[in-house]
């Protein structure tokens, strides 16, 4: 059998692959590593084909496709988010993303990115977090201790400095989970009974429950002044967190307000409530928190430019290590022109 040329293949980091990747850089390095890669694709914002994501969604969830691009790459995710899985024994949610070369459209890099996905978005809660919340800022309420709670809580651990972790659940195992993952991470960890217990003495607040359904996790009077809040659950139409009126006393950032009106907490407020997107504030131009009395929360969906800078980064790692396999992916005849001849003369 004729072996595939060099220009026929592309790299292809696999599940395992990318465990084995994550592990061998550490886990809290490859989260201080995907911050860096988001603030300077953050910087480089208005060089980025924008779009919101385009979703087709079902009665039991969603199923997305995120591209963007720079004009050098080109990138896609597809994403899926369905609640009910876990009690089928399936996850809520799994990706995998490629990244292009814009001058030949060569795939350069395919990988899993349901890992990924995990690890940029706690890497983006924590870049967040750094810009945002209160100065000295030690202490995290966790509520929602699903498959995103144990990386949220190293990246903020990694990146600002976070000592404890406070969690809760509606259901007490995963809170269990979560906690005994954590046991060797350095962090304090506290489980809690209730989301009130849970938000005692936190700086930061996250929210990031599975459920696709209109709810109030956190009501007005739980949320007093001069905390911030990552709500990061809330990532379609039709699926909120927040009491509205934490919303119309917080300043209000996000990633791209097209995309953050429908699908985030903002979709409960007037199409014209303000919002900053938070390029602004990494790049100068909009402040972030004022005073230490300010309330500010993060509504946070998610969107394309950071799965771009994971799969930047990947790409890079995969020329430094051997944590991938070769995909033949691309057809390479002879002549460019005779697909045709190279598909006759493979039966010979």
């Amino acid at each position: 059998m004729t072996q595939p040329s060099a220009k026929a293949l592309v790299p292809f980091v696999s599940v395992d692959n990318m465990m084995r990747l994550v592990n061998h850089i550490g886990i809290e390095r490859a989260l201080t590593d995907l911050a860096s890669y988001i603030v300077e694709d953050f910087h480089r914002w208005e060089r980025f084909d924008k779009t919101p994501r385009v979703a087709n969604h079902s009665e039991v969830g969603v199923i997305e496709l995120m591209p963007t691009s720079d004009g050098e790459a080109y990138g896609f995710k597809y994403v899926n988010g369905h609640p009910k899985n876990t009690s089928e024994g399936l996850q809520t949610v799994t990706a995998f993303g490629l990244l292009a070369d814009v001058y030949t459209g060569y795939p350069v890099l395919l990988t899993e990115m349901t890992i990924l996905t995990a690890l940029r978005t706690a890497a983006m809660s924590a870049v967040v977090a750094k810009y945002l919340a209160p100065q000295k800022s030690d202490t995290m309420a966790i509520i929602g201790n699903g498959a995103q709670s144990e990386f949220q809580s190293l990246a903020m651990k990694a990146i600002i400095g976070l000592k404890t972790v406070r969690l809760y659940d509606k259901d007490f195992s995963a809170s269990q989970k979560c906690a005994r993952n954590l046991v060797n991470s350095g962090l304090n960890v506290v489980i809690c009974n209730s989301p009130e217990e849970a938000i005692q003495g936190a700086h930061i607040i996250t929210t990031c429950t599975a459920d696709k359904q209109n709810a109030t996790i956190l009501s007005e009077n739980m949320v007093g002044s001069g905390v911030h809040i990552n709500a990061i659950g809330g990532d379609c139409p039709g699926k909120t967190e927040l009491a509205r009126g934490i919303l119309s006393r917080a300043k209000i950032f996000v990633e791209y307000a097209p995309q953050t009106r429908v699908e985030g907490e903002i979709q409960q407020m007037p199409k014209n409530h303000p919002v900053t997107e938070f390029w602004r504030v990494i790049t100068g131009s909009e402040p972030g928190r004022q005073d230490s009395r300010q309330t500010t929360l993060f509504d946070g969906v998610g969107f394309a430019i950071e799965d771009f800078s994971a799969l930047r980064y990947i790409r890079d790692q995969v020329h430094v290590t051997p944590y991938h396999v070769n995909l033949d992916m691309l057809a390479d005849p002879d002549d460019p022109r005779d697909l045709y001849g190279m598909l006759v003369r493979s039966s010979a």
